[in-house]
């Protein structure tokens, strides 16, 4: 008899990939530091190569660092990346580096906390298993909203991008989580304690089915800029039910035509230095470990 599957496992909905966060630094040399050097990331080498922009690869995402006045992300980033000793070593050596700033670091019992030198929180996790559909990654992001927002945020990307969502209570707050791609979340979870003013930052997706949700965006007037054939963008997350403004955060959406869509990425691994490299050595070194198929 042949092995039954849960197919439903496999869904990803329409958001089919989370892009990029973007947020503004005001010193692209810092940003260098505390990116590429000390997290270990890697600058990607055919895009925004100048002096007033950044694009920072991890994995098939990005951080996007263009310079301005610094922004502050409402919540954190979540970021699957091999070798924590390693990244905790490299932490702690930077410290003093980032001396007077907002640059912190704590080790937590499944995961890594790191605030970068402006204020935005990153936790590093590790991959779980040799099949872990991420091996380096943006994993998810997580927003802080209003008390009494996850439902109303639940049923937004549930009826207007035709995603995956479940809400839930998870350590005594409603949480709203949205698949965002394969093994990829945005998470909004309820919090009575007092929100930053929004500042302009962003984040940006990939969907399948591209003009449905922007019809239903004009219905309810959010779209705010009409990019290119391939690109939208809107800021306000309403409740479809109500029409109650809910959270405001910045969507770049995209098509499956973009240029951008699947591009490969270069991720360096950091641990190879100068001494470490020999013929024939992968410059993927982070792309993974050898594939198995699971079941």
């Amino acid at each position: 008899m042949s092995q039954a599957f849960d197919r439903s496992l496999e869904d990803i909905g329409n958001i089919l990939q989370f892009g990029h966060v973007n947020v503004e630094v005001p010193d692209q040399l810092m940003a260098q530091a505390y990116y590429v050097a000390t997290l270990g990331l890697t600058r990607d080498p055919y895009s925004q190569t100048g002096l007033t922009n950044m694009w920072i690869n991890v994995g098939a995402s990005q951080f996007h660092l263009p310079t301005g006045d610094a922004m502050l992300l409402g919540g954190h980033v979540g970021v699957v990346m091999p070798d924590r000793a390693a990244l905790l070593q490299r932490l702690v050596a930077a410290a003093p580096m980032f001396s007077g700033t907002r640059f912190s670091c704590t080790e937590r019992a499944d995961y890594l906390e790191t605030t970068s030198p402006w204020g935005n929180r990153t936790r590093f996790y590790e991959p779980q298993e040799a099949h872990d559909p991420m091996w380096l990654g943006i994993a998810y992001v997580e927003f802080e909203v209003p008390v009494g927002s996850a439902d109303g945020i639940g049923r937004f990307y549930d009826q207007i991008f035709l995603a995956p969502v479940t809400v839930s209570v998870e350590h005594g707050a409603r949480v709203a989580r949205v698949q965002a791609g394969q093994a990829q979340q945005l998470v909004f979870r309820e919090t009575a304690g007092e929100l930053p003013p929004y500042d302009g930052h962003h984040i940006q997706i990939y969907v399948g089915r591209f003009a449905a949700p922007y019809r239903r965006l004009q219905e309810l007037d959010l779209i705010t800029q009409e990019s290119s054939r391939y690109q939208y963008r809107f800021k306000d997350i309403k409740d479809p039910s109500s029409g109650k403004l809910l959270y405001t955060v910045e969507h770049e959406v995209r098509s499956m035509s973009h240029p951008q869509f699947m591009r490969p990425l270069v991720n360096r691994n950091p641990a190879l230095g100068m001494l470490d490299h020999f013929r024939g050595a992968s410059p993927e070194a982070w792309s993974g470990p050898p594939r198995r198929q699971p079941g």
